[in-house]
């Protein structure tokens, strides 16, 4: 499979080059492209993707951390099984928490928050427009952390980025189905306005819908480009 890397493998570009590599193997392994118990030999990947053993192995270890890849000593990974079930179960999961998060932080967040949180939203506008998905999915990295941090409950706010880290993978590719970009913009849009007056409750419904809007995208994608999909 040609990867259409383009490679510099030092520096700075090592790290990015760690992030397309992770990018590309988060959307094979979502769509079965890559099916659970696949052999993720790092050679291999480095030959692909025209790279040294050290951004794959980067890679890999990202994967892991996420519950995607099972790593193996000296012999790179395989695939974790991970069901289409146990990836809805994740995103109902996480939609109650971050429903919590927002509640909380409606009440509680600083002006100085909140007008970090407007800049942020205002943002992702270009990146929505240009369909960016991977700085769009940096933004929307920062928009759910500063919602989490808005709660003033450190202990919650770790828990939500803990949970979100293990969805990462997917909550990245569920943003390359249709119109997700736009369409989660304007979620992001409405809890924004509860936000704004004061509605924590609603805030809080808008979420929930918001997250399993993403866990319905994802399905969606997966379905589409699964092997033999239409």
């Amino acid at each position: 499979m040609a990867s259409g890397f383009e490679t510099e493998d030092d520096g700075d570009d090592r790290g990015l080059l760690s992030d397309r590599i992770r990018n590309a193997l988060t959307d094979e392994i979502a769509t079965g492209t890559l099916a659970a118990g696949a052999a993720l030999d790092e050679q291999q990947l480095a030959g692909r993707f025209g790279a040294s053993r050290t951004p794959v192995r980067e890679a890999l270890r990202q994967l892991a951390a996420g519950g995607l890849v099972e790593l193996r000593a000296r012999r790179g990974g395989v695939v974790a099984r991970m069901t289409p079930e146990r990836i809805m179960e994740m995103f109902e999961t996480v939609a109650e928490i971050e429903a919590i998060c927002v509640r909380l932080a409606t009440y509680r967040m600083t002006p100085l928050e909140r007008s970090h949180l407007i800049e942020l939203h205002d943002l992702s506008e270009p990146i929505v427009e240009t369909g960016d998905f991977d700085a769009y999915d940096s933004f929307n990295r920062q928009f759910h952390e500063a919602i989490y941090h808005a709660t003033h409950n450190s202990f919650l706010a770790e828990q939500a980025i803990a949970v979100r880290n293990r969805l990462n993978a997917f909550r990245r590719t569920q943003l390359r189905q249709g119109e997700r970009l736009r369409r989660s913009r304007d979620e992001h849009e409405a809890i924004m306005q509860a936000i704004a007056e004061g509605d924590g409750e609603m805030a809080s419904r808008r979420m929930r819908a918001h997250m399993l809007n993403a866990a319905t995208s994802l399905s969606r994608f997966i379905e589409t480009n699964k092997p033999g999909g239409v």
